[in-house]
């Protein structure tokens, strides 16, 4: 049933698709809404509740801006909030700040290099983005490398810029991506499906073989495996399981472990 003005109560659509252009009202609390609501990531904080990938504030509720399924997190601990989000197969990615991704590095110009991240222009990565870079020691990175980094600046009105290093300094798993491996492409959807913790897809996979990974939140997956078979056998099931049933899954991982 719509709410008042055409609105729709988002506790009653979580699972099932909504369109752009949906307002979206809030489960109603105490506290004002302009304080509930945040973008970025608090949803962790007690009342707080974050609008997510596909949503936009509007008002006291939330804009759908694509279609999807409407999914909610709750937060952790007492309290209302969590975080209401659109989970689509949108393949074409929007740069985040705080997301970690995948890029190529397209040119190296002076101090900069500039990284191609899949989205409408290529984000710029400074010499001294790295762990212990400095003016004398500079990072060993050429046209045509992975790098594995952070967004620090991402706004419509800016250009994205990355970085290889966390707030302290440190690399903290960022940097050049090994020249090994195979990179792929998945939809968005299924990259924040790997991602969540305890993934049953990624635990039964290391239970065949022992790999190395990399995900991208643009969509964009690294893996390297002991063999070259071993690698294309792991990635074909990654960008299969999107389509696929848990019973269809494990059945696959059946088959695999016979042979």
């Amino acid at each position: 049933m719509a709410a008042e003005g055409g609105a729709l109560p988002a506790e009653e659509l979580v699972g099932q698709v909504v369109l752009p252009g949906d307002v979206l009202v809030l489960p109603s609390h105490p506290e004002a809404d302009g304080e509930r609501l945040r973008l970025g990531p608090t949803a962790g904080l007690p009342g707080r509740l974050v609008c997510g990938p596909g949503l936009r504030r509007c008002g006291s509720g939330l804009l759908v801006t694509k279609c999807g399924l409407l999914r909610h997190r709750p937060a952790g601990g007492a309290g209302a909030g969590g975080a209401y989000w659109v989970d689509s197969q949108q393949k074409r990615y929007v740069p985040v700040k705080g997301d970690h991704v995948i890029g190529i590095v397209t040119i190296k110009a002076g101090d900069i290099f500039k990284v191609d991240v899949g989205g409408s222009e290529q984000a710029t990565l400074s010499y001294l983005a790295f762990e212990g870079a400095t003016k004398r020691n500079r990072p060993n990175v050429q046209v045509g490398d992975l790098i594995y980094g952070q967004f620090i600046v991402a706004n419509k009105d800016m250009e994205p810029e990355m970085v290889c290093i966390d707030s302290s300094g440190r690399a903290n798993g960022m940097g050049v991506i090994g020249h090994e491996g195979l990179l792929f492409k998945v939809s968005l959807g299924l990259i924040r499906k790997l991602l969540t913790p305890n993934c049953e897809i990624i635990q039964e996979l290391g239970q065949l073989y022992p790999f190395e990974i990399v995900f991208g939140m643009n969509g964009r997956i690294w893996v390297k495996a002991k063999t070259i078979q071993q690698t294309l056998i792991v990635a074909n099931i990654l960008e299969a399981c999107e389509h696929m049933t848990a019973e269809q899954r494990t059945q696959a991982f059946a088959k695999l472990s016979e042979s």
